[in-house]
This record gives C-alpha cells, structure tokens and sequence, in this order.
C-alpha cells in the first residue's frame, strides 16, 4: 500500500495533469475488482483507515475536476 499510497498523495495538488497520469499508469495495471482489493487491503494492514480516508477524499476531488 504504501506505494500506492504515496503515488496518490503527493501533497498539495500542484500538477493535475501528474497526478492524471499517474492514476493512469496505475489503472493500466490494476486487475481484479477494486472493492474487494480494497477491503483486503484494509483487512491485512496494507492501508489504515485513515489512508483510505484521504485516498477517497483526494478520488473524490480529482472526480469533481474532471467531471
């Protein structure tokens, strides 16, 4: 996760156009089903709570601007 977790929060958003390739980078290579990938992650420790937490409020940002 923590990979993961450090490609999504590169700190203040300053680079949009960055934080879109990464993201797809990141989906050109995810498989399986997110949902489920997630609450593994959750389960064995891979991501905190609070990791999920910002992960989703920065998604749900990033959603708003591309919108």
């Amino acid at each position: 996760m923590s990979s993961l977790y450090n490609d999504f929060n590169p700190g203040p958003i300053g680079n949009i156009a960055n934080l879109l390739s990464q993201f797809h980078q990141f989906s050109s290579t995810f498989s399986g089903n997110p949902e489920m990938r997630v609450k593994q992650m959750l389960q064995n420790g891979q991501m905190s709570q609070e990791q999920f937490n910002q992960i989703a409020q920065m998604a749900n940002q990033l959603y708003r601007f591309i919108k």
